[in-house]
């Protein structure tokens, strides 16, 4: 059995585009394998609070010696970790703000990525002390933009600090192989919008059948690989 950790990140609710696909993935995963296990988070509804001095202090002092409260300001990092923990295949779906991710993801994020628990750290290991601690998972990463030309290459490439982001930090998260399905021109509100939308709705059916046929696990031991759809 396959578990899915299905995280939205959008403050938007009905309006949401990349909630919508999310939804669309997660129904067809279901359709063909119902007894497999969601998790749902919803980030952009329930923001994770921002990390503090405290949280930091916490999480840096060895659990043996946590007081209640350091065990307190932890609690919920702890939750999350464990999800991430539990998930084969993770389901990120994101709306581009400000060319970079939404506060409530960023949240998650800090929340997550924590010394013991999803990654070491050793001098011992000279200018590459952090290791990742996580392995084997799948990112099935879903977005928005209301511009476009984001992808490498494009005329935005350079302002992309969203799925660049993701990117850079996904080996802590776990991550062996990712996908990416991305719907651009969302303020243009015009045809090109449609059709992104269209292609990125019309690819989820294929790359479930893609994961649901054994790519992920064939992936899993190798180095994060990308497979990318823009519209």
């Amino acid at each position: 059995m396959t578990t899915l950790l299905h995280i939205d990140a959008s403050a938007r609710t009905e309006r949401s585009l990349t909630r919508r696909l999310s939804a669309a993935f997660v129904a067809e995963w279901r359709r063909h394998r119902p007894s497999d296990t969601v998790i749902r988070r919803d980030v952009g509804a329930n923001p994770p609070p921002a990390t503090t001095q405290d949280w930091i202090a916490a999480a840096f002092t060895d659990p043996a010696e946590r007081d209640d409260a350091q065990r307190d300001a932890l609690a919920l990092s702890d939750e999350l970790i464990d999800e991430l923990e539990r998930a084969d295949i993770l389901i990120l779906a994101t709306p581009m703000y400000n060319y970079g991710m939404p506060t409530a993801l960023k949240g998650w994020v800090d929340q997550v990525i924590r010394v013991n628990r999803t990654f070491s750290f050793d001098l011992a290991r000279g200018d590459f002390p952090l290791r990742p601690i996580l392995s084997g998972k799948t990112l099935v990463l879903l977005t928005s933009a209301g511009e476009f030309g984001f992808a490498e290459g494009g005329i935005r490439e350079e302002m992309n600090h969203l799925d660049t982001h993701i990117r850079a930090i996904r080996h802590y998260l776990g991550v062996a192989a990712d996908h990416h399905i991305a719907m651009e021109y969302q303020e243009f509100a015009d045809a090109r919008h449609e059709q992104s939308v269209e292609r990125a709705h019309a690819a989820v059916p294929e790359l479930v059948r893609t994961l649901q046929g054994g790519t992920a696990t064939a992936q899993a031991g190798m180095s994060p690989s990308k497979a990318s759809l823009r519209g």
